[in-house]
């Protein structure tokens, strides 16, 4: 049985989100704007993705309120893509979903650590910080190349 592209029939908040985040590309364009991309081609270089696919995804982001097109160039008109407070809800999803990746495809080790900045510690399952306990926030960590960077 194949499922239909949208989830009309099902009073289901997981169906509704899939219908927004629930494939491949999107979900990468997060990503990426979790790591501080924020320009078209920073994003295309970023994840190699088609131009006409990469507009389409950007585009549904913004009109769903996930990302926000921001100008910062006139003559031609520039724009960036920011987060919006709905979309930064999305990190907590974001970072369980790649601790869960960590631990079932990445036999090498996780390729990204994801630290603390304030202390230097390692985000846990809970998302806080396993050595000072913190609750953290995409604006208190950063990343560093963990062991399975290389592969």
């Amino acid at each position: 049985m194949v499922l239909p592209r949208t989830y009309d029939s099902q009073n289901c908040s997981v169906a509704r989100s899939l219908e927004v985040v629930g494939d491949r590309w999107t979900m990468l364009v997060i990503r990426t704007a979790f790591e501080g991309v924020r320009r078209f081609d920073d994003y295309q270089d970023a994840l190699g993705i088609a131009r006409n696919v990469l507009t389409d995804r950007l585009t549904r982001l913004c009109d769903e309120g996930i990302l926000r097109k921001v100008p910062y160039q006139e003559r031609p008109d520039r724009y960036e893509y920011r987060l919006t407070r709905k979309g930064v809800e999305l990190w907590p999803a974001m970072m369980v979903l790649m601790r869960w990746g960590d631990r079932h495809y990445a036999p090498a080790g996780p390729p990204v650590i994801v630290a603390h900045a304030g202390c230097g510690g390692v985000l846990g399952d809970d998302l806080s910080c396993d050595a000072c306990g913190k609750r953290l926030q995409p604006d208190e960590v950063e990343t560093r190349p963990g062991p399975g960077a290389g592969l």
